[in-house]
């Protein structure tokens, strides 16, 4: 039987005490007759003390529960955990196989009811420094992004960190290396264009000499980073809608997404973008200059998002409608399956949910989806839509847009107001004279909101979108599958079907 003595060190700190120095009180604290006795040293250097995850902690957790250990010593209780879960758990690994526990610092030990009640009120105390500790940390960070800080990472292509003021505080933020965001916005305006992928984009930008400035090489992965990264964005309300409606917890007030600055993305480090629901993250505005408009930014999201679903089933190339169907009830994309073939020797084709089929976590819609049934009434939605379109004469200029973005903000700054007057009518304290108030502000708020809406309607449609859907109605009706294909890709966002099957189609344009 052996006697460990284990020393753990989770950073290097000035005046921290070594895992060298630990191990030297460990032996000082045992018994003349145990140290004559096998005595081995284990030490964890640069591990936390916040999880059981640790090499040499899991060799001496082994070297116990095969009975070759008698008693461990440390320097202090914090040094095998500061989770008071975790400690219960190893004192009771311990006490199973008979090993004393001792630290020399504390001067008790568990062979005593006494000493193992005080190890573990003194484990509670360690647990909540380390609690508090991490408290005050995430509450100085969330203060300072919503004050606007660049909140670190890596440093993002296209920009350096130069010092500034921020109310009164030294910090630093993000300014644009003119060569290198040259390079940015050429990234962004080839890969906007229709049939570019992120390969064909590398591609492009080998053939045309367009290295990165740092010494690197592009990869698709690196282009797919660069496009995904708000930094880049001239954040107006339509990129405030895109990440709210996806549950991103917003830090900055809309009022202040006037198109101008980029903002940044942050939260759960492995968080996975192809996840529909985003509650983990948060956007703050920062206070650089965007790159990118909003506009060719938000439509390289949506080219993004539709490789994604078409990389899971347009390989699948037996409907032109692959990747835009999506099942309702789990978020998942549908994809086309073979049925059997009948007695008339027909075989029909049918969607899929995949949530159903991969990932186990879906029933799918209660009725079959037949592809061929599905196409047909999309193919004559978009017919109608075609001719709308085409018949429309409304057209948006450059100097429209930033309208259409004010407009959208005070739509927004009516919203927080019609909240207000619902919170203040739930709240049971007004009076007749009061609720009649709150009444007539609603219905002039409401007036004002929809006249906001129909001002939007009217310089909505962009001249040249209307010449580019001019030529798609010319050629629907004799389109072959690649061509349906590329239309359904620019004028349809995705085709929902509920539970209970259910078509609902939402529009690009």
């Amino acid at each position: 039987m052996a006697i460990v003595c284990y020393a753990r060190k989770s950073v290097e700190r000035e005046n921290s005490i070594s895992c060298e120095t630990q191990l030297q009180y460990c032996k000082s604290a045992l018994k003349p007759d145990e140290r004559d006795e096998e005595i081995i040293t284990i030490v964890d250097n640069g591990f936390s003390g916040g999880n059981v995850n640790r090499d040499g902690f899991q060799k001496m957790m082994k070297l116990i529960e095969r009975g070759k250990v008698s008693k461990v010593v440390v320097y202090k209780l914090d040094r095998i955990s500061r989770s008071t879960a975790d400690f219960v758990n190893i004192l009771q690994v311990f006490k199973e196989h008979n090993v004393e526990f001792v630290s020399s610092q504390e001067a008790f030990d568990t062979s005593s009811p006494y000493g193992e009640m005080i190890t573990k009120i003194l484990m509670v105390f360690a647990e909540f420094e380390r609690t508090s500790t991490i408290n005050r940390v995430t509450q100085a960070y969330a203060h300072r992004s919503e004050m606007g800080f660049y909140m670190g990472g890596r440093q993002p292509y296209g920009f350096e960190l130069v010092p500034t003021i921020i109310n009164n505080i030294k910090t630093k933020m993000l300014s644009p290396i003119p060569a290198e965001a040259e390079q940015i916005r050429y990234i962004f305006e080839v890969y906007a264009q229709e049939n570019v992928s992120l390969r064909r984009l590398l591609d492009i930008l080998i053939a045309e000499d367009k290295k990165p400035l740092n010494g690197s090489d592009w990869t698709t992965a690196k282009l797919s980073a660069i496009l995904k990264n708000p930094i880049y964005v001239r954040a107006d309300s339509d990129v405030y809608d895109y990440f709210s409606n996806h549950g991103v917890h917003m830090v900055t007030d809309c009022s202040s997404f006037t198109g101008e600055y980029g903002a940044q993305l942050y939260g759960k480090t492995k968080h996975k973008r192809g996840d529909p629901d985003w509650s983990d993250m948060k956007l703050v505005l920062l206070n650089h200059g965007g790159l990118i408009s909003s506009d060719i930014w938000l439509k390289c999201q949506r080219k993004l998002e539709q490789n994604k679903q078409v990389h899971k089933s347009v390989s699948n190339q037996t409907s032109w409608l692959a990747g835009k169907i999506v099942c309702e009830k789990c978020g998942h994309t549908m994809t086309t399956i073979k049925g059997k073939i009948n007695k008339s020797g027909v075989m029909r084709r049918y969607f899929n949910c995949t949530g159903k089929s991969h990932k186990r976590k879906c029933t799918g819609p209660n009725t079959t989806i037949y592809a061929d049934d599905l196409e047909d009434m999309v193919y004559d939605c978009i017919t109608e839509k075609l001719s709308e379109l085409k018949d429309s004469g409304n057209t948006t200029t450059k100097g429209d847009i930033p309208e259409i973005n004010d407009l959208k903000l005070r739509i927004k700054a009516i919203e927080k107001e019609e909240q207000q007057l619902v919170d203040m009518m739930l709240s049971g304290q007004l009076n007749d004279a009061l609720l009649e108030l709150v009444n007539h502000k609603a219905a002039s708020l409401k007036r004002s909101k929809q006249e906001l809406h129909e001002r939007i309607d009217t310089l909505k449609m962009n001249a040249a979108e209307t010449s580019s859907i001019v030529n798609l109605a010319k050629s629907w009706k004799n389109a072959d599958y690649d061509r349906k294909k590329a239309v359904a890709m620019i004028m349809i966002q995705k085709i929902i079907i509920s539970e209970d099957g259910n078509v609902k189609i939402i529009w690009n344009i």
